[in-house]
């Protein structure tokens, strides 16, 4: 039976050799070739890997074929939600005008596979964050509750619902953001996001059950650049 899987914030940079990650910690050293290994032990053809944003560093579209490219040849489908740092993630058409078969990216709308749709956004810092400031992120944050609105609003009532946003949807004191009380009445099964990198970071996201949902810290460092499992189809 076919799996899905999560992992995000790859920060690929197959086209950007002066952004390699192990500047940042030794745990990221050859970061990339520990992710295709680990696809390979664990994923199958069949399966999907949900990829919540921050996938590559490039800039710029054409750029970012390289990475694209190398997420195709692994194993499974993937679907990509955009994160902070996808600056080459132009329009969404554009995008999927270049994916590789199998990759699938995620905007306003819902992807469904078998019994499961997948709904989410990218997210924004919260108010209830130490770092959110009213005069930058206030508009930034309304619309993305917009985006997700628009996401929510295309689940089906016959499907278990899985949800990605990049940022976080609690702050570091665990506090709940206007996100989360938007995913109550669609009864969400889980929610992944990434975004964190520190181990103080990681050690501060809530992970667990909240009001019937599961909420999963997906960052691939979190997880030792290895994908979770999240459930398995019946």
């Amino acid at each position: 039976m076919p799996k899905i899987y999560a992992i995000a914030d790859l920060h690929l940079s197959h086209s950007v050799p002066d952004k390699a990650m192990d500047v940042f910690g030794a745990h990221w050293a050859n970061h990339s070739d520990r992710l295709a290994e680990a696809f390979h032990t664990i994923v199958r053809e069949e399966d999907l890997v949900l990829i919540p944003g921050d996938i590559s560093w490039a800039m710029y579209l054409e750029d970012a074929r390289a990475d694209l490219a190398f997420l195709g040849a692994l194993p499974g489908k993937k679907l990509l939600l955009r994160g902070n740092h996808d600056f080459w993630w132009s329009s969404v058409t554009k995008v999927r005008s270049i994916l590789p078969d199998g990759i699938y990216v995620l905007q306003n709308d819902t992807f469904r596979f078998h019994n499961v749709e997948i709904a989410g956004t990218r997210g924004w810092t919260i108010p209830e964050s130490a770092g959110y400031k009213e005069s930058e992120d206030r508009k930034l944050f309304e619309r993305e509750k917009q985006r997700l609105h628009l996401s929510l609003s295309r689940l089906s009532d016959d499907t278990v619902h899985v949800v990605m946003f990049h940022y976080p949807p609690f702050s570091e004191s665990q506090k709940p953001s206007d996100f989360v009380s938007m995913l109550e009445p669609y009864h969400v099964h889980t929610v992944v996001y990434g975004h964190l990198h520190s181990a103080k970071a990681h050690a501060s996201a809530f992970q667990g059950e909240y009001r019937g949902t599961q909420y999963r810290l997906v960052a691939a460092d979190a997880l030792r650049f290895v994908p979770i499992e999240l459930m398995e189809i019946e």
